[in-house]
């Protein structure tokens, strides 16, 4: 049975779960959490959505679930300036492995170490698994200045986005 709450509109945001979140903190000391409310927030320090992460400082080991919308690219970016500017040591996001998409192409491939989770997550709010699989996205000093990694070919498939259709092989 398909839990429509997933592919709702009306929500783009997801809590983290606490045992997922406690192993990654055992590992990485998380100080700041600028994707949270109240209620999700993992880090004595967080912001809201009226806070607003996106224009408040980050600094220290911050951890980002963010909103999973169209907006995602520009969590990515902030993450990469705080890091250029020497603030935030390590950034770790937790996303969907969406490798097929600008913001992994443009913001994370070759510009973070990237942790593809094995199965899929339960987000502490709904009781089935994610319809999708989710990765880590580490961003740090070291691994932030590097340009894309050489050898990924940019591919016109020559499909229509959103349309089916089959595509064979001759080898």
């Amino acid at each position: 049975m398909i839990n429509k709450s997933w592919y709702t509109k009306n929500r783009d945001n997801w809590a983290t779960p606490q045992a997922f979140f406690a192993e990654l903190d055992a590992e990485f000391h998380f100080n700041l959490d600028p994707c949270a409310t109240p209620e999700t927030s993992k880090c004595e320090k967080f912001f809201t959505w009226e806070d607003n992460g996106l224009i408040q400082h980050w600094d220290g080991n911050v951890f980002v679930n963010p909103p999973y919308g169209r907006g995602l690219a520009n969590w990515f970016m902030k993450a990469i300036d705080e890091i250029h500017l020497g603030n935030a040591k390590v950034v770790v996001f937790l996303v969907p492995a969406r490798t097929d998409t600008a913001w992994f192409h443009d913001q994370v491939l070759g510009k973070a170490e990237l942790r593809f989770i094995r199965g899929r997550l339960k987000y502490d709010d709904i009781k089935q698994s994610a319809p999708f699989p989710s990765m880590l996205v580490i961003y740090r000093p070291d691994l932030s200045l590097k340009t894309p990694t050489p050898g990924v070919l940019q591919v016109n498939t020559g499909l229509t986005p959103g349309v089916h259709q089959e595509l064979s092989r001759d080898c």
